[in-house]
C-alpha cells in the first residue's frame, strides 16, 4: 500500500513541475514576445537611442563632424538605416572607411578609419590635408602648413616616398606636380622647376639636395635644372 502510495505522488509531484514549467514558459514566451512588439513599435528603453559611441584610430579626427553626421536619428533604433547612417559617416572629411552596428540595448557604435595627411595639396587657393594614397581631404584652409609638402594637380595612387623625400628639403620647395602620369616636376620656392627622372626620382632629390648643400645651387639664377638623364644634369 505504501508503494503504491509513494508512486502516486511521485507522479504528483512530476505532474505539478511540468505544469509549473509550462506556466513559466508561457509567462516567458509572453515577455518576451511584448518586448520585441515594444521594441518594433519604437517603445521601451531598448527601441531608444540613448547613445551613440564612436571610436576612430586617429587622435585628430573631427568627432563633432562625426557626431553631427550620426544626428538627427529616428528615436526607434530599429528603424534607423545603417547603410545610410554609414554612408552620412563616410561622407566626414577625413574618414577613410567607417562602420556602423547596432548593440544588444539598443545603441549604436560606430567604428571610423581616418585617413592620415601626410602633406598638403592646393587648388592655387586653398591647402587640402592629403593621404598618403594620394586622397584629397574635403577640409580646406587658406594658410599653408610650413612644414607640410605641397602638390598640385592630379596624383599618382602613392606619394609617400616622393613626400618622405621631399620632406627633406620642405623649405625650399614650393610644390611637386606629377607630370604625364609618369614623373615629377619639383619647383622651388626660387621659381626653379627641377625635372626628376621617370626611374627613381628619391635619389634625385638625395642629389639635388647634396648638390645644394655643397654648391648652392638652388640659390643661382637658374630657371631649369633637368635630372631625367642619369649620365648628366642640364642646368638652363
Amino acid at each position: 500500500m505504501s508503494l503504491v502510495f509513494y508512486d502516486i505522488m511521485s507522479v504528483m509531484k512530476r505532474s505539478i513541475w511540468f505544469w509549473v514549467c509550462f506556466v513559466v514558459a508561457i509567462f516567458m514566451a509572453i515577455y518576451f514576445a511584448t518586448r520585441i512588439i515594444m521594441v518594433g513599435m519604437g517603445r521601451g528603453k531598448l527601441a531608444q537611442v540613448h547613445n551613440i559611441s564612436i571610436v576612430t584610430d586617429s587622435r585628430d579626427a573631427d568627432m563633432d563632424a562625426m557626431r553631427a553626421a550620426a544626428g538627427g536619428l529616428v528615436r526607434n533604433s530599429y528603424n534607423v538605416d545603417l547603410d545610410a547612417l554609414n554612408a552620412r559617416i563616410g561622407a566626414v572629411p577625413g574618414v577613410k572607411k567607417s562602420a556602423v552596428r547596432r548593440l544588444p540595448n539598443g545603441n549604436l557604435a560606430v567604428r571610423a578609419d581616418m585617413h592620415r595627411a601626410v602633406a598638403q595639396w592646393s587648388d592655387g587657393a586653398s591647402y587640402f590635408p592629403l593621404s598618403a594614397d594620394g586622397t584629397v581631404v574635403n577640409s580646406p584652409s587658406d594658410v599653408r602648413d610650413l612644414g607640410a609638402v605641397v602638390f598640385i594637380g592630379t596624383l599618382p595612387d602613392d606619394i609617400s616616398d616622393i613626400t618622405a623625400a621631399a620632406r627633406n628639403m620642405v623649405a625650399d620647395v614650393a610644390y611637386l606636380e606629377w607630370i604625364e602620369n609618369r614623373r615629377w616636376n619639383l619647383v622651388t620656392m626660387g621659381g626653379i622647376t627641377v625635372m626628376l627622372p621617370e626611374n627613381n626620382p628619391v635619389q634625385a632629390i638625395s642629389t639635388l639636395i647634396s648638390l645644394n648643400q655643397n654648391h648652392g645651387i638652388l640659390g643661382k639664377k637658374i630657371q631649369v635644372i633637368d635630372m631625367r638623364d642619369d649620365a648628366r644634369i642640364l642646368v638652363k
